[in-house]
């Protein structure tokens, strides 16, 4: 039996479709708008109801909400301009739980949020459209968290070492510590920097960034890959999948990602005139998407042992 629908549909169907112009971006957008609403909200709770305060809240809020806007919009924009049906972007708020002092209400996320999508409804018409639409997100929030970071840099004090404030918590990838060393490069003798919301904003742009440029499955990397070495790029995936477990070695965290790299890391599906090559320019372009993982991506995020994750499980459960 012959399978039917809009994703089965000929290449002359989406075609028409796209000649008909994209619907309203607001039809059914109502979701959208509510995660948009809930996550500004979640993201100001984590930082007023830290040490930061409500102004560090709102410092947060601004700068990762530009982040994560910058890099969904420069997806959302180049569907538009390609004439590809997708969503508005859909921002992900924190879940909340009783894990505050005295059992209070608080976000999972320590920052607020786990970023944000956006749904793509149609194939796409070439390896060159999808290629502009997987880069053009990371490069975009990219950009911006640069510039997050450098004001980040200047709102970070120095703090004597060892006074609890120092934030070892945190992994610093190459672009972070680029610009920490071109803004500061000597501390005062027996100080630390440490940054502010602003700082922490950009770190997590910088996370997420390297995590989408990963070339796997769905994932924009994952885009990119396909765009550039079509069915070559499975090979690829899988091996990005499997250097997942060493991963697991620095750190307990990624075992969440390579959840989401198994559910969303199958076969790269054709685009519609897949026999079209994406060019020189575009290559080049790729390569430059590549630097921009290795400047981001750190093999330990948090520096979280799996001795310290194991004892705080422990903990948690009274055991």
């Amino acid at each position: 039996m012959p399978r039917t629908g809009p994703e089965y549909a000929s290449p002359e169907y989406w075609e028409e479709l796209r000649a008909a112009g994209l619907p309203s971006p607001w039809q059914g957008a109502w979701p959208n708008v509510i995660s948009f609403a809930l996550t500004i909200a979640s993201i100001y709770f984590a930082g007023a109801h830290s040490e930061m305060g409500p102004a560090g809240g709102v410092r947060l809020v601004l700068g990762l909400m530009s982040i994560l806007m910058a890099h969904e919009m420069g997806h959302y924009l180049a569907c538009r301009i390609y004439g590809v049906n997708s969503t508005l972007p859909f921002f992900i708020p924190a879940p909340w739980a009783p894990i505050g002092p005295g059992l209070a209400w608080m976000p999972l996320s320590f920052i607020g949020t786990f970023g944000a999508v956006i749904r793509i409804k149609a194939p796409f018409p070439g390896r060159k459209v999808l290629f502009d639409v997987g880069i053009a997100g990371p490069l975009c929030g990219f950009l911006v968290a640069c510039i997050v970071m450098v004001l980040g840099v200047r709102e970070a004090t120095f703090a004597p070492i060892g006074d609890g404030s120092d934030r070892e918590l945190f992994g610093a990838p190459l672009v972070f510590q680029l610009i920490t060393q071109a803004l500061h490069p000597v501390a005062p003798p027996g100080t630390v920097l440490v940054i502010g919301p602003l700082g922490l904003a950009a770190w997590f742009g910088f996370l997420v960034t390297a995590l989408n440029l990963m070339p796997v499955g769905q994932l924009d990397g994952g885009h990119v890959a396909y765009a550039i070495l079509r069915r070559r790029s499975l090979p690829l995936s899988r091996f990005v999948q499997a250097m997942g477990l060493v991963l697991l070695w620095y750190s307990p965290l990624w075992l969440a990602w390579m959840v989401v790299m198994i559910v969303i890391g199958k076969r790269h599906p054709p685009t519609l005139a897949d026999h079209r090559p994406v060019g020189r320019v575009r290559a080049v372009i790729g390569i430059v998407g590549l630097v921009v993982f290795a400047l981001c991506f750190t093999p330990k995020p948090l520096l979280l042992s799996w001795h310290d994750f194991l004892s705080s499980l422990r903990q948690a459960l009274g055991f």
